[in-house]
């Protein structure tokens, strides 16, 4: 058992190289010789494709199609919504040659696509019976990340991105809230993460939005993690590309368009959040393999106990570990690997004709007979969600913060981890200064009633916002 262990680092002393640790004790991700960018191996890919699962059925569930755009996006094309290739500018990647040739317009390497979306849009949407169009997209795409770390931030990256257009801007809004309360639910009832959620600021929202709403999820280290956006366009790009429909009124309007977007990201606030020293602690509805079954020594007894168990959990994912390894080697790589539930199968258990539960959140044993084993699965698995979204809860709560003016935040900004809620003028200047001095940024502004004036600058305050440093 302490060779598994002995590779993670304790969380509390070094909490970037516990993570690395994790990942890696938990094969994860492989590292590759393409700088920048990660393998993401079967145990991360396997977390992914349930991911992919649960949101895509819930992006067809309100009437969402997935397409495939081109990942090659012409200079031209790029240029035509200038604030938004402002915004991505420093992040982009280009195309110069084919083969041995020149090319004659250098081609960008999708950053995101919403001018390739825009470019079909104008080519599909005739009248106001072809709205609304409401599309998404899985695919890869890279932003030229100075500073990399699986999962949180790489040069290629796995994601999903939803793009729509409306006839009205209030249907418009109204999706790009649908789309971010999607996000909200899975991640809460999914991921067991107790997000916040808000609007992010003028000068932090999305190159070329007219509003963003975000996800931020606070990893255990108090740091955040922001985990989907989604976002309000208005006209501003279909106006650039020339997007037209004749409406009833037999007259040419320009329709209104949303993008919304998570990554593989979230798996690294699943790690950062319910991770322990031990390895990978997976909620139950988004592990892969929810129960590990692991005999103890070789008994006909035992082989036909384990076929019994398998038979009677059908429905419930589980893998059956009767590798030639250690029982004590095989209980730590289980618990590595995050799976929620073992079932320990001995002779001694047998005896009574009972079998051990083990809760990877707690590491609690529950002994079961044989005949209630699959009720008790479903039970606990239950429990252990819940118990691990109030866990980190309860912790996130411990680093929610208040500050009534610039002392008390730069106090709590240089001496405790964590968020901090002021309430703010509205102006960037105030947002400036504190991202310099402080070192944090704001995460999002929130709808809560003002109370005071501005913790910055005294003035009168506009907005509730949080302010936190993030990864």
């Amino acid at each position: 058992m302490a060779k598994v262990l002995d590779k993670i680092t304790p969380r509390d002393v070094d909490f970037a190289k516990w993570y690395t640790d994790v990942i890696t004790a938990a094969k994860l991700v492989s590292y590759s010789n393409t700088k920048g960018s990660m393998i993401i191996c079967p145990n991360g890919y396997a977390i992914w494709e349930e991911i992919v699962r649960h949101l895509d059925k819930s992006f067809k569930e309100t009437n969402h199609q997935n397409v495939q755009m081109p990942m090659f996006i012409p200079e031209s094309l790029l240029n035509i919504e200038k604030e938004h290739v402002k915004g991505f500018a420093p992040e982009v990647a280009w195309v110069t040659h084919g083969g041995e040739e020149k090319l004659e317009e250098r081609l960008c390497v999708r950053p995101t696509s919403e001018v390739l979306f825009c470019d079909h849009f104008k080519n599909i949407i005739k009248s106001y019976r072809d709205l609304p169009v409401l599309y998404n997209q899985w695919c890869t795409i890279v932003r030229w990340e100075k500073t990399t770390r699986p999962f949180l931030r790489s040069r290629e990256i796995l994601w999903q991105e939803g793009h729509t257009m409306h006839k009205t801007a209030e249907s418009a809004l109204e999706e790009t809230l649908k789309m971010l309360k999607i996000y909200e639910d899975f991640q809460r009832n999914i991921l067991a993460l107790p997000v916040i959620v808000g609007e992010k600021t003028e000068k932090e929202k999305f190159a070329g939005a007219i509003k963003t709403y975000t996800i931020e999820a606070m990893m255990y280290d108090g740091v955040a993690l922001q985990n989907g956006t989604s976002h309000y366009f208005g006209d501003n790009f279909a106006k650039a590309f020339g997007i037209t429909y004749l409406d009833e009124d037999n007259t040419y309007k320009t329709p209104f368009q949303t993008s919304w977007g998570c990554t593989t990201r979230m798996i690294g606030a699943i790690i950062m959040t319910h991770g322990d020293d031990r390895g990978l602690v997976l909620p139950p509805n988004i592990a892969p393999t929810k129960v590990i079954i692991i005999p103890i020594g070789e008994d006909e007894r035992i082989t036909k106990t384990v076929k019994e168990i398998t038979k009677n959990i059908q429905g419930i994912s589980y893998r059956v570990d009767d590798s030639k390894k250690s029982p004590g080697f095989k209980f730590a790589e289980a618990e590595v690997l995050g799976i929620p539930i073992r079932i320990e199968i001995g002779l001694r258990d047998l005896e009574k004709e009972e079998v051990t539960l083990v809760r990877r959140d707690t590491l609690e044993k529950i002994p079961v007979s044989i005949s209630q084993v699959k009720d008790k699965i479903t039970e606990i698995l239950t429990v252990i969600q819940k118990d691990m979204y109030n866990k980190a809860l309860e912790r996130r709560n411990t680093m929610l913060h208040q500050a009534k003016d610039y002392e008390e935040m730069k106090n709590i900004a240089q001496n405790l981890p964590g968020f901090i809620k002021i309430n703010w003028c509205g102006n960037v200047e105030c947002e400036d200064k504190v991202k310099d001095e402080l070192n944090i940024k704001s995460r999002c502004i929130i709808d809560e009633e003002v109370d005071g004036p501005c913790a910055i600058c005294g003035k009168k305050a506009t907005k509730k916002i949080y302010f936190g440093k993030q990864y």
